[in-house]
């Protein structure tokens, strides 16, 4: 499965929440945790609302360098305000190398901002573990189905 610049920049346009508090975090992330374990997918989780840890899951099967590429696809998003994948698919359709220091960055998939309406981003969802395109799916389908939960 590929995913085109167009339908990651829609999910950027889509995929944005009424509001985000720390009862949101916790849900939006228990969320991920759960269909993880569904699948039995080794993945790390981790929201945070501005620079806030507000919540962070290690699964069986994951290490600290879950950690570090969370770090660092997360300061992607931070940085450019966009998912770290959409980010790195621009890099690579140019022909080039994503140029910020790789031990800081990383342009790989699994990063999202937390996107509030009216308001912009106010966090990141990250999720490592996947291959990048698998977590980058991850994480827009759990906020696609947080979004769509009735006591939303």
């Amino acid at each position: 499965m590929s995913v085109t610049i167009e339908e990651l920049e829609r999910q950027h346009r889509e995929l944005q929440l009424p509001s985000v508090d720390l009862t949101d975090a916790w849900r939006l992330g228990s969320l991920i945790v759960e269909v993880a374990r569904e699948r039995r997918l080794a993945v790390t989780v981790d929201l945070r609302h501005g620079e806030q840890q507000v919540f962070h899951a290690a699964l069986p099967g994951t290490s600290a360098d879950n950690d570090d590429w969370i770090s660092r696809k997360a300061a992607v998003v931070r940085r450019f305000g966009e998912a770290s994948y959409l980010v790195g698919e621009r890099y690579r359709a140019r022909g080039r190398e994503f140029d910020l220091d790789p031990a800081r960055y990383a342009a790989h998939g699994g990063s999202f901002p937390l996107l509030v309406c009216g308001t912009g981003m106010v966090g990141t969802v990250t999720v490592s573990g996947l291959p990048q395109l698998d977590d980058h799916l991850l994480v827009t389908e759990c906020l696609a189905r947080y979004l769509a939960e009735p006591s939303r």
